[in-house]
């Protein structure tokens, strides 16, 4: 073939030879290129060894509640409600008066008051003395300090709320510095105490200071916490009396969240400015995080 290419080239004045050379070389080209085998498989071909992945799985639909579901439920909302009486529930125990602050009668759950024994006894052999100021609340207990601060019966800060401050939103927040709305508090679980006092000025001196200092250093190590830390943006103020037992409060703050809606607050002097503020998300849950 180069042979009779060469010829044809070589031929003077026979511009039709050259013609020939171009058509038959691009022929040749496009020839081998058109039967050239496909190394990419076919869009309907698989291809052996290639893993196929599987298909979604198909989520299975969430079983119905059962009465029996429902009771539960409802059983849970009513206890973080704090709608019992504690004095009645097999699992709270009355606290001897020996470790009240105030020889009245109170209640714990049986897991937050062996919790707290325990920790009393480390405390005294360092010179520090601990009692309970305040324990389980109950929603009506609650209630009642709630609205007793509401319509003036009990100061705030020396001051007769009703008459100082008659706007019903922020006479809501001034008690929300201190002072839980019914429903909220966490001492409607029997898992928190005041210690002490409930007095923040306690702790400012003798032996205050070297209580607090004692509960920072040494509550963690049997299972205590102080929610209402220094520094929080939302929420009570700090409240150094106020300790929780985490064991069992920290879950109960987890089902409060799940269970416990705005329209469950309810039922108390003010109640209706709960829908102006989200008690929920930046008071109950608005807690130091080594409490959660």
């Amino acid at each position: 073939m180069i042979l009779i290419i060469s010829s044809i080239l070589h031929m003077k004045n026979h511009i039709w030879s050259a013609i020939i050379v171009v058509v038959f070389l691009f022929g040749t080209h496009f020839y081998i290129v058109s039967n050239r085998p496909s190394t990419e498989p076919a869009s309907n071909e698989v291809v052996v060894g290639t893993p196929v992945p599987p298909p979604d799985p198909v989520p299975e639909p969430m079983p119905p509640a059962t009465p029996e579901m429902i009771r539960k439920i409802e059983e849970e909302r009513t206890y973080l409600l704090g709608h019992f009486d504690p004095a009645k529930s097999s699992e709270f125990i009355a606290i001897p008066l020996k470790y009240t602050m105030y020889q009245n009668q109170m209640y714990l759950r049986k897991e937050t008051y062996d919790a707290f024994l325990d920790m009393r006894a480390a405390a005294l052999k360092d010179g520090v003395n601990l009692k309970i100021a305040s324990a389980a609340r109950n929603f009506n207990y609650q209630k009642n300090l709630w609205n007793n601060k509401w319509n003036g019966t009990t100061p705030v800060d020396g001051k007769n709320l009703a008459q100082t401050i008659p706007d019903g939103l922020e006479r809501f927040k001034k008690i929300l510095e201190y002072s839980a709305a019914p429903g909220t508090s966490r001492h409607h679980w029997g898992t928190d105490i005041d210690i002490n006092t409930a007095e923040g000025a306690y702790f400012d001196v003798e032996p205050g200071i070297k209580e607090y200092n004692w509960l920072v250093e040494n509550a963690s190590l049997f299972g205590f916490c102080q929610p209402y830390t220094a520094g929080r943006s939302l929420g009570y103020n700090e409240e150094k009396w106020h300790w929780s037992y985490v064991p069992v409060a920290g879950q109960l703050t987890k089902d409060y969240a799940k269970i416990i809606t705005p329209a469950d607050i309810t039922g108390f002097e003010g109640a209706t400015y709960v829908q102006n503020l989200d008690l929920i998300n930046d008071y109950v849950l608005e807690i130091n995080p080594l409490c959660r």
